[in-house]
């Protein structure tokens, strides 16, 4: 089932979640529903809170980027094969020298700007089924965790852009928030726009 994705505003996308047990109501289906609506979305990773739960729970599809021809093959085979569940996960190590990429969320449509994170990580998190793992990822695939990882602790993208960008898009982002904006999934604005 696809499920409305929160828009910028909502107070849910600055809360930082809980961990959860494995005796969590119907957490199976809610992670079915979170692939559905990302697949919908055409996103790359969801968080929990992006749905409304402020639980430590999010996904990761990077299949799409397979796509992009500034990859080598070998790349390319890696990002379309990454599809991973995080419960409860935790960064416990970030290296390397930051590097720019151009990010996007599903929460805030239409505005992308350059973020800067370090290319390494080491993460400890619960796999679907509740397994313990510790792995390292590096390049776009540990970018993406960290974009997902930020949600879960209350954080956006936007959160790490200068003040100067931040004033440039502060009017973008109050039609985000107010729903003044056409978008071709489901969205849910923490603002909604008065009847004329």
């Amino acid at each position: 089932m696809i499920l409305p994705i929160l828009a910028y505003g909502d107070p849910v996308l600055r809360k930082k979640c809980v961990e959860i047990k494995p005796d969590y109501p119907n957490l199976k289906e809610l992670i079915q529903n979170m692939f559905e609506t990302m697949n919908g979305a055409f996103g790359v990773g969801l968080a929990a809170p992006q749905i409304g739960l402020a639980i430590r729970l999010f996904i990761v599809d990077t299949a799409p980027f397979a796509e992009d021809e500034n990859f080598s093959k070998e790349e390319q085979e890696e990002l379309k094969a990454f599809n991973r569940v995080f419960i409860n996960a935790k960064i416990t190590e970030e290296s390397g020298d930051d590097w720019a990429f151009n990010e996007g969320c599903l929460s805030i449509p239409y505005i992308r700007e350059d973020v800067f994170r370090q290319p390494k990580i080491k993460i400890e998190y619960q796999d679907e089924n509740f397994k313990p793992q510790v792995e390292e990822f590096d390049g776009l695939i540990a970018r993406v965790i960290q974009h997902e990882y930020d949600h879960i602790e209350g954080i956006l993208f936007t959160d790490k852009i200068s003040s100067f960008k931040k004033r440039l898009i502060k009017s973008k982002l109050v039609n985000i928030s107010k729903g003044n904006i056409e978008i071709d999934y489901k969205m849910k604005f923490p603002i909604l726009k008065k009847k004329r």
